[in-house]
């Protein structure tokens, strides 16, 4: 149970208009509202459903009707401080007003969600965010403050998220002893232990002091309430309290009442006493997580019963995590797939130290590798939406897939019939599965023999049949090429110039087998990623043999590009389009590892230099597609590192608004100001809308981008760019994706 203090979202006065409740129920996103007097006291309650019925109803007072008319007024209610009745009622009503003797309200009760998590400083742990990675240090240190800091320190490098500490005011909870006094075994051996590691209280507070300047959160685990209280009046943003405690109610309540979220491990515990402890964190309106643990050390792995945190997420109603005592990480890992959004794992600098907790600990190299494998999992978990491609997978669909070719040439209006098709490889058109769609239908179009049929060909697209020469764009258009089509599409679409696509096959094509000699338009090129040997160009890279490979390779694009030229109309030398490399595979470069790349660039560009060509790097996603994978992308990603690389190299570039729309929506920065700080630096522009944070090549208006707002800044900041839809397999069909493309950009504001 939850305890929203906050009323201004609830309330709403009976003289109100029905109007002005809807709004403040479409505003909160609860479905409901009480209604109140002059005073605050509770008349009744209003929710989504009774607006929609007397809305349909037709009434004549409509929206501006009384909220006080329409009310319930037989609206279930507990008084403040029972929070027995509270939860009782939250069984069967979502939200219950807690009123003071006045019958003013004071508080909602309501369920917490699963999904809503629980907050620690500044950090939410919930069911969509990162995992919480605590490294528990304990009494690891051995009662040395030199050793935890140092403990602290390679935690932090490890990559964990907080230190994590113990507390124990040890005369309270073991009295005044005399050695040996009738404990057992173990008993003796744990309190020996701690009588010589704790470590003094000013010291714990320096370690909490260290740890928050790393950047983690500092964390205890209190065993008694003397100990809580410290921890509270320090100001730590949680309090963590050991298997052991579970059923210790009198110190779990202390915490819950000093309002600061608590962490329980659940291990050494049966399922009725986790129920106890949930009842006592629900009446109380706690912010708590569970922990699924299993007190052993180490822990054999087949007593872990990882299984069981989906039955404790179900018992908790919130946030569920995992402490683990197991050798190794692979269970840590499996526990964030199985839904654990807290994981604790105990950490050593060395395992043979004394102490049994040593013996169960991750070394920082371990945790380490525990945290790549975590980061990893959380990524590949995704979400559980319907289904879409990756980039990846469409690359490979087309390459791999299949689709519907016509065997011979079909006339334009003739039936189409079974015997008439194939399904062969590539998949560039229809799918396998839409044969059925096919047959029977019409030809749209005259279909040439041994190519495939596209969506097009059974259904009417009238942006498919744009006719281009209307469109009158402000600025320079194009189309993207091969050779094998770029005749073709300048006499259906006379562009301003074409972009030419090249791969690195075509740089020993004979030009003059698929190209007129002269054509009216212009000239770009786009230079290929991939060259032969798995080549991907990188002209950043420190590594001399492999840049001096990526300068040869350039110069030759160089030198087909001026061969091209001799065709097309020039006003300008050539602009030529780079993916200039700057990628690296497994993890984002340091600002270090950056200034090394944008030096090497540095040279590559002077190398590079040509009076008949124009070197434009292009704007980069951060998480590109290569051929061999996914990479991560360090250079003209960021709008301040593109000006400053733009001023230090003397270039201007490619601004691909759906590599930039990706980096924005990835990085949490604003598309617009993006936009803005570039566009003096855009020599030309690549038109393509974008989702999420990998979702290119998306086309025109099927994305997240606002392309009246793309057109209105390039028309202040850079009236002279031009540009192209670059939509994926937008080359199809004579060009079928860029016609509807430059249509609706036309639409957007294009002219």
């Amino acid at each position: 149970m939850i305890i929203d203090r906050d009323l201004q979202s609830y309330l709403v006065h009976e003289d109100a208009s029905i109007q002005e409740a809807a709004s403040k129920v479409a505003a909160n996103r609860r479905e409901i509202v009480f209604c109140v007097d002059g005073t605050g006291r509770l008349i009744g309650s209003l929710s989504n459903g009774d607006i929609i019925r007397w809305i349909s109803a037709g009434a004549a007072a409509g929206v501006q009707a009384a909220v006080g008319d329409l009310c319930n007024r037989r609206v279930r209610s507990a008084v403040s401080g029972d929070r027995e009745t509270a939860n009782r009622l939250l069984r069967e009503v979502l939200y219950v007003p807690l009123l003071d003797a006045e019958r003013r309200i004071v508080g909602v009760a309501r369920k917490r969600h699963p999904g809503e998590g629980i907050k620690i400083g500044e950090r939410t742990i919930a069911e969509e965010n990162a995992s919480f990675l605590i490294a528990e240090i304990g009494n690891n240190h051995n009662g040395s403050l030199e050793a935890a800091l140092e403990l602290i320190r390679a935690a932090a490098e490890a990559g964990a998220d907080a230190a994590k500490f113990q507390m124990r005011d040890m005369s309270g909870l073991y009295g005044k002893r005399k050695k040996g006094q009738s404990e057992d075994l173990g008993t003796e051996y744990v309190l020996d232990l701690l009588d010589r590691f704790q470590l003094k209280d000013e010291d714990l507070f320096r370690c909490f002091d260290y740890t928050a300047s790393l950047g983690m959160q500092p964390l205890c685990t209190a065993f008694d309430i003397n100990s809580a209280e410290k921890c509270k009046a320090y100001g730590l943003r949680a309090i963590k309290t050991a298997s052991a405690d579970l059923t210790n109610h009198e110190l779990l309540q202390h915490i819950v009442d000093q309002k600061v979220p608590i962490i329980c491990s659940t291990g050494m515990s049966t399922e009725d006493e986790i129920r106890e402890a949930v009842k006592l964190f629900q009446m109380s309106g706690a912010e708590y997580v569970m922990l699924h643990c299993n007190s052993t050390y180490p822990a054999p792995f087949r007593d872990i019963n990882l299984r069981y945190m989906t039955r404790l997420q179900e018992i908790c109603e919130s946030v569920v995590g995992y402490s683990g005592h197991e050798r190794d990480v692979f269970v840590s890992v499996a526990a964030v797939a199985m839904g654990a959004r807290v994981i604790e794992k105990h950490f050593t600098l060395a395992r043979d130290q004394e102490g049994n907790d040593h013996k169960v600990s991750l070394l920082p190299h371990e945790f380490k590798r525990m945290v790549t494998g975590v980061r990893q999992v959380e990524e590949g978990l995704g979400s559980s939406l319907p289904r879409i491609l990756s980039q990846g997978e469409k690359t490979n669909r087309i390459s791999l897939g299949k689709s519907i070719f016509a065997i011979g040439p079909i006339e334009a209006g003739a039936r189409i019939e079974r015997h008439m098709l194939e399904i062969r490889s590539p998949g560039q058109g229809l799918s396998p599965n839409r044969i059925d769609d096919v047959i029977g239908q019409k030809a749209r179009r005259n279909i040439s023999a041994q190519t495939p049929l596209y969506p097009s060909d059974i259904s009417e697209l009238d942006e498919s049949r744009i006719e281009t020469d209307k469109l009158n764009f402000e600025r320079p258009w194009g189309v993207a090429v091969r050779h094998r089509d770029a005749d073709k599409l300048i006499k259906s679409m006379s562009p301003d110039f074409v972009e030419f696509h090249l791969s690195y096959r075509d740089l020993a094509i004979n030009d003059a087998e698929f190209l007129a000699e002269s054509y009216p338009c212009g000239l770009i090129v786009h230079a290929p990623e991939l060259f032969e040997g798995d080549h991907i160009l990188d002209l950043t890279t420190p590594d001399d043999t492999y840049r001096s490979r990526s300068i040869r390779e350039m110069q030759r694009v160089i030198a087909k590009t001026k061969a091209l030229a001799r065709r097309f109309r020039k006003d300008a030398p050539t602009g030529i389009i780079c993916n200039v490399g700057g990628f690296s595979s497994a993890r984002f470069l340091t600002e270090e590892e950056r200034a090394v790349r944008e030096a090497q660039l540095r040279a590559s560009i002077v190398e590079l230099k040509d009076p008949d060509v124009e070197l434009w790097p292009q704007t980069m996603p951060p998480y590109p597609w290569h051929f061999g994978g996914q990479r991560y992308h360090n250079l003209f990603v960021s709008s301040d590192d593109i000006a400053h690389s733009c001023q230090q190299l003397g270039v201007r570039i490619c601004f691909d608004t759906s590599h930039s729309q990706l980096a924005c929506t990835e990085n949490g920065w604003s598309f617009d100001e993006f936009m803005e700080a570039v566009a003096p630096f855009v020599a030309h522009v690549h038109m393509a809308d974008a989702r999420g944070v990998d979702g290119e090549g998306l086309q025109i208006g099927e994305g997240e981008i606002d392309f009246g707002n793309v057109f209105r800044v390039l028309n202040a900041r850079a009236p002279w760019a031009s540009f192209i839809p670059e939509i994926w397999q937008g080359h199809e069909n004579d060009g079928e994706g860029f016609r509807i493309a430059l249509h609706r950009l036309s639409a957007f504001g294009g002219r």
